[in-house]
């Protein structure tokens, strides 16, 4: 070995990085098949206009719930769905069993559906329970009924054991029916439409899905004020959102009778991207997205009606529904479904506008600081110019959130987060080194004692800190009053009644400003101060506003800095130095 690589650290290669087989049985899976599609448009297609929307929550949702919800827990979570804006909600499956048809029959004969909102109904196709199903939409507005067959090849072998004709032929014969019950029991004042749904559809053989999708339409006979809704469901997520994508674009592009289709997207999330695959499906062509809220759903769930709808909205596009009040939609959706939301759920989590990280507060806080220069440079409310702040897509009070919770401070915290609290809560707009001193006292507090520190737990150690009181009457000097006059040469005298050591005293100094002569009538007392930084600013507006003043001052060798809170400039800033003296002999 050479003595230059002596004490030198190991280089890491390519070698180091290799990956290593992990053993699992991975002969038991085969490779998703690709869709040729050479010209696919939808990579450069852009989502600029919301997707009409249809909430599952009550079927898809409900139906995968340990605990299904009661009929006044349904009613609920209905009544929020209107609220926020969904114009299509699938209320149940009248077929499975009183529960869900009474349910039904209850929002009708209620008068709770607006007039311009479509309920829709599930059901198999099967002549009792396609009767049953109709029946249930008796004197609706507006209503829809969704059939659907399983046509994915390993359902044709395993589960109905039946050709390609057969699975075929059901789809036909259920679409048949629903209309002649539709003829039989609906009455002129409903408005009525069809739904089918090819289901697996994302391992169904994309000529056979088009197919079976075609004689269904050859049925229904979409045309111009007649239209058909055909539900490409991703029952259970088995591609890449981008095969996905490619799949919505070739159906798109071979339907007949295009126009008259209103081509819809259900994704699940067994990958956990189906939220992507809505979207991408969406860019290739897709018109309509079924979900549920929060992503309630069988297994991994139904793609997530919220995050979708936010996701619209933090990119300018307006998506028809109200997240404005998202606190209550969760706290009705944890109520309806007896399951909580992940604190971590986009948009609705209980931490997903917070950091505890001191870099990301920093950033956060200088982000609020640069909105509010930027707003007053433009002559703008702060509301009016574009969102740019750093870590937070979304400003959090336009979903109903406070900015209390955005910085929350532990181990990992820094200055930046620590002044955001005291500016946010308080007022204060600590200078740069005064946050660092303090961030140091309160990593300190938080190394010793573990855990988070609250915003009301940093106030009290800040007040006990820099801000003696009556009520906390710490340190040698507490002031009592203090008049400063001008002489005609500019000086000023300043003389100042407190309490020092015990003692009333009365204190006397000279110099170029209040606080310069201040610094010499405490030197009477044996405090050797010299000013180093000064900066102040009101807490409010108007004629009873506050000021804060901030000082850094060394005395007898420290550099320290000390605060002052008063309505007069003047006396908040020998607060300041009082603040400063009284921590040094602390």
């Amino acid at each position: 070995m050479s003595d230059s690589s002596v004490g030198r650290a190991t280089p890491i290669t390519n070698a180091t990085h290799t990956q290593r087989p992990s053993g699992m049985p991975i002969h038991k899976y085969g490779r998703y098949e690709a869709v040729e599609i050479p010209d696919r448009t939808w990579p450069d297609n852009r989502i600029t206009v919301a997707p009409r929307w249809l909430s599952t929550d009550l079927r898809d949702g409900n139906q995968a719930l340990i605990d299904p919800m009661s009929p006044a827990r349904k009613r609920e979570m209905f009544d929020l769905l209107v609220r926020m804006g969904y114009k299509e909600i699938e209320v149940g499956f009248p077929s499975s069993g009183e529960t869900d048809f009474a349910f039904v029959r209850s929002i009708i004969e209620e008068g709770a559906i607006p007039e311009d909102v479509t309920i829709s109904v599930l059901t198999q196709s099967r002549e009792e329970l396609i009767e049953r199903t109709v029946e249930a939409l008796r004197g609706a507005h507006r209503a829809t009924v969704h059939l659907y067959n399983a046509t994915a090849p390993t359902f044709r072998r395993v589960v109905f054991r039946g050709t390609k004709e057969q699975v075929k032929q059901i789809a036909v014969d259920g679409t048949r029916l629903v209309m002649e019950y539709a003829e039989k029991i609906l009455g002129p004042e409903t408005v009525f439409g069809y739904q089918y749904s090819p289901e697996i559809f994302t391992d169904t053989e994309l000529d056979f899905a088009l197919e079976v999708c075609e004689g269904v339409m050859d049925v229904w006979q979409p045309e111009a004020g007649r239209e058909i809704i055909l539900n490409l469901p991703a029952t259970v997520e088995r591609s890449t959102p981008s095969t996905h994508a490619d799949r919505f674009e070739w159906m798109s592009r071979h339907l007949s009778r295009r126009e008259n289709v209103c081509l819809s997207v259900h994704p699940h999330n067994d990958r956990g991207t189906a939220v992507a695959a809505a979207e991408l499906a969406l860019m290739a062509g897709a018109d309509r997205i079924e979900g549920c809220l929060f992503g309630q759903g069988e297994r991994t769930g139904n793609v997530d009606l919220v995050t979708l709808g936010m996701n619209l909205f933090s990119q300018g596009v307006d998506p028809q529904i109200d997240f404005s009040q998202i606190d209550e939609i969760r706290r009705t959706s944890e109520y309806c479904n007896q399951m909580e939301i992940h604190p971590r759920h986009p948009y609705a989590g209980d931490l997903v506008y917070t950091s505890f990280s001191g870099s990301h507060q920093d950033a956060i806080k200088k982000g609020f600081d640069a909105r509010e220069a930027d707003a007053a440079a433009q002559g703008k409310p702060v509301d009016e110019i574009e969102w740019a702040v750093p870590y937070l897509p979304i400003d959090p009070k336009d979903v109903g959130r406070s900015y209390e919770a955005v910085i929350r401070v532990n181990s990992q915290s820094g200055k930046g987060g620590i002044a955001y609290v005291l500016k946010n809560d308080h007022k204060l707009d600590l200078p740069r080194r005064m946050q660092i001193e303090f961030s140091r006292i309160i990593q300190a507090k938080t190394d010793a004692e573990g855990g988070e520190v609250t915003p009301g737990q940093i106030w009290s150690v800040f007040q006990d800190e820099y801000l003696p009181n009556p009520d906390n009457a710490w340190g040698r000097i507490q002031l009592r009053s203090g008049q400063a006059t001008t002489d005609t040469d500019g000086k000023d005298t300043l003389t100042v009644q407190a309490v020092v050591d015990g003692t009333e005293t009365v204190l006397t100094g000279t110099g170029n400003g209040p606080i310069s002569a201040f610094f010499e009538a405490l030197a009477a007392v044996g405090v050797d101060a010299r000013l180093l930084d000064y900066q102040e600013h009101t807490m409010s507006e108007g004629a009873s506003a506050q000021a804060a003043s901030y000082i850094e001052c060394a005395i007898d060798g420290k550099v320290l800095w000390g605060i002052g809170i008063d309505a007069n400039t003047t006396r908040a800033s020998l607060k300041a130095v009082i603040s400063a003296v009284n921590r040094a002999t602390r």
